[in-house]
């Protein structure tokens, strides 16, 4: 048997962070990973690959619709087979710098390759091997969830996983569920030159974010071509000439969806099954996620679990690097170090990107039976006029009484990049007057912040620029 320090079991954003930080104090970590290759979801099948073919699909989208008088641009060619290779060379070159390199760095760190298992409280093994630590942290991740529809299994589907390595492009692509994934395929396929259809149970989309801006998105998404529908079920799935078919119903109506594939975009489940949780006495709740507390410690006092496996609200790729970090000087050295996860931001990475931080108008009246919230259309921001991106909104949410910023959601180009400083603003409980008093660049669309909290005290339409 060996004997560790701690052991971390997972290989993605948590358990990196938390290897690193138990590396910085000098603990002896083993750390184990299967399934996914190391860096887990975010480079090998998430944020890194999805966002490069995102961004290919921009490029093509603004070569053909930029709006620019005196510019006639073609995309001269496209080759699908071709973006694809480039977007998995990609994720080789990003786990190679990212994640392989670092680790063998890692000089307290040993890696072993395989599937974990809990046997007792203190006692993990790793293909017949036995390993013992004093600590433990889990950071396994989470996979795609199958809703269980009759004929999937038969008819077949891919998830996310497998359409990023898809070598021919679908003409007709059904996917099924409406949250960030279903919502961010949906754009890249429609744009690459798929018909797309998304199935959704629940009327909108996106359901956590702000609602207005949602609304918004899924109009731009319906103009582009996205066919968005609300069924009250799926009754089975089925094969027709070749086609893969849904029936689903529709306002009490019966009917059918062709298409050449189905991705499943329908959510996720915690990677908590086989790990031998129970020999060990880790509680989970009834997702199957492991239950934590604040400082992200389990039923057990020694062992500490990250990321998308466990019971927390945010689930980002910042959220499970942080976490790692804090699990492990937690648990190494008796701290009890938390996340304030209302100051954590979102972006759902369409065209316009979808950001939020904080509470929306729904959240607010829940907690204090009034909103007191402004929106502003991106048409009132100087550099958004100068783009011809006036699509957009900028949402505000403010403490009625002491103007304390709470909330802002914002729909616009780059809102992944204009959230980062609406999050520092909520973090350091900033005010609107405080953000009235700054002198943001002109023109650039960091502007929408200051606009929209001048609206609390004036009319914007009649203000000159630069205000």
């Amino acid at each position: 048997m060996k004997t560790f320090d701690m052991i971390v079991i997972g290989g993605g954003a948590g358990a990196f962070a938390a290897a690193i930080r138990a590396n910085e104090l000098k603990a002896k970590t083993a750390m184990i990973n299967a399934g996914l290759p190391l860096g887990g979801t975010c480079v090998n099948v998430g944020c890194v690959p999805s966002k490069r073919l995102l961004w290919a699909g921009e490029i093509m989208h603004m070569a053909r619709n930029h709006n620019i008088p005196g510019i006639d641009l073609h995309v001269r060619r496209f080759d699908f087979q071709e973006l694809i290779q480039d977007e998995l060379n990609l994720v080789s070159r990003m786990r190679s710098e990212k994640y392989e390199k670092v680790l063998r760095a890692l000089e307290f760190v040993t890696f072993f390759d395989g599937y974990a298992r809990l046997i007792s409280k203190n006692e993990v093994t790793v293909k017949g091997k036995k390993l013992h630590a004093e600590r433990i942290i889990i950071a396994t991740g989470s996979t795609a969830k199958v809703p269980p529809i009759e004929g999937i299994e038969d008819v077949g589907y891919v998830t996310h996983i497998e359409a990023l390595k898809m070598q021919k492009l679908p003409g007709e692509l059904i996917i099924i569920g409406a949250g960030p994934v279903s919502i961010e395929f949906a754009q890249m396929f429609s744009r690459f030159g798929s018909k797309v259809t998304v199935i959704k149970r629940s009327p909108g989309i996106l359901r956590f974010a702000e609602r207005e801006l949602a609304e918004r998105l899924e109009q731009i998404l319906t103009a582009e071509g996205i066919k968005i529908v609300t069924a009250e079920g799926i009754r089975k799935v089925g094969k027709e000439n070749d086609k893969k078919v849904l029936e689903i119903s529709v306002e009490g109506k019966e009917m059918k969806v062709a298409g050449d594939e189905i991705l499943i975009a329908a959510g996720k489940t915690p990677n908590t099954k086989n790990l031998g949780l129970e020999a060990a006495g880790v509680e989970v709740d009834g997702k199957q996620a492991i239950a934590v507390n604040k400082n992200l410690q389990t039923s057990l006092p020694h062992i500490y679990a990250v990321g998308d496996v466990v019971n927390l609200p945010a689930r980002y790729e910042t959220t499970a690097g942080r976490e790692g970090t804090l699990a492990a000087n937690n648990v190494l050295t008796g701290a009890k170090d938390r996340i304030d996860y209302s100051t954590v931001p979102f972006t759902v990475f369409t065209d316009p990107q979808l950001s939020g931080v904080g509470l929306t108008e729904e959240e607010q009246v829940k907690r204090m039976g009034v909103c007191n919230c402004r929106t502003v259309s991106f048409e009132n921001i100087p550099k958004a006029i100068i783009m011809n991106r006036t699509e957009g909104l900028i949402k505000m949410v403010i403490h009625p009484e002491t103007r304390q910023i709470q909330g802002v959601h914002i729909l616009a180009p780059n809102a992944g990049e204009l959230v980062a400083e609406a999050m520092v603003l909520i973090k350091n409980k900033n005010t609107i007057d405080e953000v009235i008093d700054s002198l943001p660049m002109f023109p650039t669309l960091s502007e929408s912040l200051k606009t929209v909290s001048l609206s609390f005290n004036k009319d914007i339409s009649n203000l000159s620029c630069c205000i």
